[in-house]
């Protein structure tokens, strides 16, 4: 009797510690899965921007842009040229940001 009661006794065991394994990986896995989703979401800071600039650096990109700008308007003397350069101007600045001032958290 004492035999099959061990007998029981240790499948049962047995299958708790399957099921504890299984619980464990999911687990495991989950944590993972967790880890991995907040490395790839993006932080936001308390204003709810990526990356900060401070006040002179966003006046300094507008002012050398419209600068820019004004001296396409009055330096090329055909519309069409101008208007091309203008929206490459505005296509490249946001590139031409990150090159020259960098990205920073």
């Amino acid at each position: 009797m004492s035999k099959e009661r061990a007998r029981r006794r240790a499948e049962r065991l047995a299958v708790l510690e399957k099921e504890k394994a299984v619980r464990a990986r999911r687990v495991a896995r989950r944590d993972r899965r967790t880890v991995f989703l907040r490395r790839l979401k993006p932080r936001f800071g308390r204003d709810g921007r990526l990356y900060h600039r401070s006040r002179r650096q966003r006046i300094g990109i507008v002012v050398v842009t419209l600068l820019a700008v004004a001296a396409v308007w009055t330096l090329v003397p055909d519309l069409p040229l101008r208007i091309i350069l203008t929206a490459m101007l505005v296509l490249a600045v946001p590139a031409l940001v990150v090159v020259v001032l960098g990205r920073r958290a």
